[in-house]
């Protein structure tokens, strides 16, 4: 069967057999619809975050802003939620390949974000495939057959909750009018055409994370893009819910305006810890004050974090909306107990602080996490399905906390090498396919290969980028570094070299260039 493309649009890949049930001529039109309604209000809020980046790079503090007072203090509340959300206390995260879809959704979560955003290559097949799959899954029909195994889904499910990819991204494959279109937009645009009713009709609903917001206004994008797409397939406003990922500095001063921006349509925030820590050392790379200690010590204890992530909880409970914590990149360690228990404890401590701070429900990687992060929120909760009612009128966070960025040392010779080694090999995975890898007993996305390149940028400029025996962190130290953890990475992973060769490259070209990298998937996209 040919595929016949709306007027305007041009797909400029190969189409198997398989995928023209996704990309049908009212789906593509949906889309397209879609783009020529929003596209130059992307491009616009784009140029406002380049302008506003060129602003804190001249030395501009963030602070809240004064025009959005009025709804910070006003007495207002998001919609209520459906059923289907209002229990959240452990949910799964990965990428939507198909026997991960399964076994998230058999893991005894009580949501999965399926995701095609940080832990998916978005290559062309990765993109298709992943909406064929997330088709199957909402029907309950989607099964495996690998290695002599079956897949299937059991009778009660996760809730599924889908992340399509931030403003930021193209879909390169695809063009209306001459245009690449927003990946967000036909992310959503093709799950919502063919799943939205479907999933009405069986109990739950139309339900996105929405990653990479830094202002309200970028909430309004989506809500109106919500909008128009309800009432063009006839449905209901307010049957989209989103939740929004607080996972910029700058979203964390505007965590009121984007509830309210979606207050039809919201169903909370997320604390995407990872995203914010590079968030933070993105935003103030060219303060001179302004060095961040190895990732390994910041934690969500550190000054900064804590304070984001209490003002997320106030804000959220005293909004009616569900505060939902971050991730943590431990995972399960089968070779070695004693390795394993300790990532047991972490993976406990993690979730225990978060229910007893009031959060509703954390973030899991890995399906054996699931009762372990299941019984830290029972232990609070018990049979409730949230703890929204629980005001944090104690908690006062100013500008000035969520700026009080500690601990700056130590920087040791194995953070950096650390950083070094996850970049190559995060980098070399995602080439290859794969944008979610346990790297040394941790669960690497884009978000932590992020932070592992953005530090090594960092302290190389920063004149407090010493390592903690002296040593200034130099662009040929780096250098050096990167040859020795590129021979350990090609042991490891036992992997064509060629990946991982370049992988290097471009690793110690968004270190040692002098322009600083937006988003490494950026320069990725395009060698994919």
């Amino acid at each position: 069967m040919a595929l016949t493309l709306p007027a305007g649009v041009e797909i400029k890949a190969d189409i198997a057999p398989h995928h023209e049930t996704i990309l049908t001529t009212e789906a593509l039109a949906f889309v397209a619809k879609l783009h020529r309604a929003f596209e130059a209000r992307r491009q616009a809020l784009l140029a406002a975050r380049a302008e506003r980046t060129r602003r804190l790079d001249a030395g501009e503090a963030p602070d809240f802003l004064p025009e959005t007072r009025a709804i910070r203090t006003g007495d207002w509340r998001i919609a209520p939620l459906p059923k289907a959300l209002e229990c959240r206390r452990v949910e799964i995260t990965g990428p939507v390949e198909r026997k991960m879809i399964i076994n998230a959704l058999n893991s005894g979560a009580d949501s999965y974000m399926t995701d095609f955003e940080d832990s998916n290559t978005p290559n062309w097949h990765n993109q298709i495939d992943g909406q064929i799959n997330v088709r199957d899954a909402v029907r309950g029909t989607i099964s495996l057959e690998q290695n002599g195994k079956q897949y299937r889904l059991n009778e009660r499910t996760a809730t599924l909750i889908v992340r399509p990819r931030g403003w930021h991204l193209d879909e390169k494959h695809v063009f209306v009018d001459g245009q690449r279109v927003s990946g967000g937009l036909f992310d959503f645009g093709l799950h919502f055409f063919h799943n939205a009713n479907e999933a009405l009709s069986r109990g739950f609903g139309p339900y996105y994370y929405l990653p990479k917001l830094e202002s309200h206004l970028e909430a309004r994008l989506w809500n109106d893009a919500f909008v128009l797409a309800q009432n063009e397939l006839g449905m209901a406003q307010g049957t989209i819910k989103a939740t929004v990922l607080v996972e910029t500095i700058l979203a964390a001063f505007e965590m009121d305006e984007i509830l309210f921006e979606l207050r039809e349509h919201s169903a909370g925030l997320n604390a995407g810890r990872w995203d914010y820590i590079f968030s933070c050392i993105k935003k103030f790379k060219a303060d001179r004050d302004f060095c961040l200690a190895d990732r390994g010590r910041i934690t969500m204890t550190v000054p900064f974090m804590r304070a984001y992530a209490l003002l997320l909880l106030k804000t959220c409970h005293r909004r009616g909306a569900p505060a939902i914590g971050g991730m943590s990149a431990l995972i399960p360690i089968k070779h070695d107990a004693a390795a394993n228990e300790r990532a047991m404890i972490g993976i406990r401590s993690d979730k225990a602080r978060d229910a007893t701070d009031g959060y509703d429900g954390g973030w899991v990687a890995h399906p054996g996490l699931v009762p372990v992060a299941m019984e830290e929120f029972v232990k609070v909760l018990g049979d409730a399905p949230n703890q929204i009612g629980k005001q944090r009128d104690d908690v006062d966070v100013a500008g000035k906390d969520l700026l009080d960025f500690r601990p700056e040392t130590p920087i040791t010779e194995a953070g950096l090498r650390g950083n070094i080694n996850v970049g190559i090999h995060y980098l070399g995975s995602w080439l290859a396919g794969n944008g979610c890898v346990p790297i040394h007993n941790l669960m690497e996305d884009a978000a932590t290969a992020e932070i592992s390149r953005s530090q090594v940028w960092q302290w190389i400029r920063s004149p407090k980028g010493h390592l903690e025996d002296g040593r200034k962190v130099t662009a040929a130290l780096v250098q050096g570094l990167i040859a020795d953890e590129l021979v350990k990475v090609k042991a490891f992973v036992g992997q064509p070299a060629s990946t991982y060769d370049r992988a290097a490259q471009i690793f110690e070209q968004m270190c040692i260039g002098e322009d600083f990298v937006e988003f490494l998937t950026l320069p990725l996209y395009e060698e994919v």
